[in-house]
């Protein structure tokens, strides 16, 4: 059975640093892209980036997170990251990882996590 763990999460004021990692069982990353999404309350799930299944580990982000966040992996762990750095209030939300095709849409999406929360607050 294929699991998505994710951690990392917590409380963090403007301008701090996160960093989400995603554990992944059942699973290889040499077959699926990862991506990083987000839901804020009463918003629909956003995409925030996404690694690519291949060697060169190809990485695309949001245009509201480029430059602060930075998505990485370590295959021997079968975990991926999201370094997030300068981090506003409008970053709030709850992170889930997924498994599937390198994509940003949730519909391209196989597998999600069961999410973890981020809060920028002063």
């Amino acid at each position: 059975q294929v699991q998505l763990v994710e951690s990392g999460g917590g409380s963090v004021q403007p301008g701090g640093s996160l960093r989400l990692s995603c554990v992944a069982s059942e699973l290889t990353l040499d077959h699926y892209a990862i991506g990083w999404f987000r839901q804020a309350p009463g918003k629909e799930r956003e995409g925030v980036s996404c690694i690519s299944s291949s060697s060169d580990g190809y990485t695309y982000y949001a245009d509201s997170v480029k430059g602060r966040f930075t998505t990485s992996r370590d295959k021997a762990k079968k975990t991926v990251y999201l370094q997030m750095d300068s981090l506003k209030p409008e970053d709030t939300a709850i992170y889930y990882c997924s498994a599937g095709r390198f994509s940003l849409r949730t519909e391209h999406q196989s597998y999600w996590g069961q999410g973890t929360q981020v809060t920028v607050s002063s």
